[in-house]
């Protein structure tokens, strides 16, 4: 049975509202509401995608992750992409998320490292001999905007030097399961 008409229409506005605040966040450095109420427009069009697969869209921004690095700053394409995990807000998403981990991986327990999510500046820290050389925002997951200069004035980064020989080979492979990155 096709997507009823006021699915379609409320799809495609919240596509057109939610791509307005990718828009200023991501490329303005202005962001125009809270998380919280991003999360829940965002959350209603993955709903809607869900409930009618023919409303799926590879242009939909639920298919992408962050948005264009801003323009002002070098371009830096990263080793690894940034993706980013789905929220989960309740007890059965956190489950279904534990399921497709393990689903995924072939074994019956994963081991989990959770933090509070506090929103911020995604970077990736690149390190050579145990120097910091690059730094770069997510921007889109896959190319960002050279930050080097900004990272290494975070104390914390220059900190995490020390143990940047342990982690010269990581990710191993795509299918590598060891990814504790952080020492304390």
């Amino acid at each position: 049975m096709p997507a009823p008409a006021a699915a379609v229409a409320r799809a495609a506005a919240l596509r057109a509202e939610i791509e307005r605040h990718n828009h200023a966040y991501y490329v303005l450095d202005a962001p125009t509401l809270p998380d919280a109420e991003y999360d829940r427009l965002f959350g209603e069009l993955q709903g809607l995608e869900t409930e009618y697969p023919e409303l799926l869209d590879d242009n939909s921004p639920t298919r992408r992750v962050g948005g264009a690095a801003l323009a002002a700053f070098a371009q830096v394409r990263h080793r690894v992409p940034m993706l980013s995990l789905n929220n989960a807000f309740s007890d059965a998403e956190v489950e279904a998320f534990d399921r497709r981990c393990r689903e995924g991986l072939g074994i019956d327990n994963v081991r989990y490292a959770v933090e509070p999510k506090f929103d911020g500046l995604a970077v990736a820290l690149v390190y050579a001999d145990g120097r910091l050389v690059s730094g770069a925002t997510r921007g889109d997951g896959y190319t960002g905007a050279r930050r080097g200069a900004c990272a290494s004035s975070i104390r914390r980064s220059r900190r995490g030097a020390r143990c940047a020989s342990s982690l010269t080979a990581w990710p191993r492979s795509p299918a590598s399961t060891d990814r504790k990155l952080t020492r304390r």
